[in-house]
């Protein structure tokens, strides 16, 4: 499903993102090694049972990543100039191998660009919530958006 042109929003539109994303340990350890990042949370499972979570702890970075890339579909795909923004960004909970993903996003704010007449900014609020409905991440995401060709 292709994403939507800036004048095809309006503010409080509401996405339930269709396809979910189970996290793997493969996932988890491609995205720590590709990124360099050491963290032993992340790739030493010893270390990671010795912490109060007693398991590996998939990677924050990779966890926002599969969020903003499960909402593309219906948001931004085909449309998108850039994006300008991720602001606010928190992860209330952690995310363990074996989680299932699904992500939400709403409108929270629409803007004319001042450069662009051919586009406009929409400013989303993404969740990403797992198997438990516990909220795992969440961001604000400025994207400049075409407007649709008349």
């Amino acid at each position: 499903m292709a994403g939507r042109f800036f004048n095809e929003w309006t503010v409080g539109d509401r996405i339930e993102h269709p396809i979910r994303r189970t996290v793997t340990e493969t996932d988890n350890l491609l995205f720590s090694t590709m990124t360099h990042n050491p963290q032993p949370l992340h790739i030493d499972l010893e270390a990671a049972k010795a912490s109060e979570f007693g398991q590996i702890l998939v990677n924050g970075t990779f966890t926002f990543a599969l969020m903003v890339g499960l909402s593309v579909g219906e948001t931004t795909l085909g449309t998108l100039v850039a994006n300008l923004g991720y602001d606010k960004l928190v992860m209330p909970k952690p995310v363990f191998i074996g989680d299932t993903m699904r992500a939400t996003s709403e409108v929270i704010e629409l803007k004319e660009s001042k450069s662009r007449p051919s586009a406009g900014i929409v400013t989303f609020a993404h969740e990403l919530i797992n198997q438990r409905d516990e909220v795992v991440c969440r961001c604000t995401r400025s994207a400049l958006l075409q407007r649709r060709p008349a």
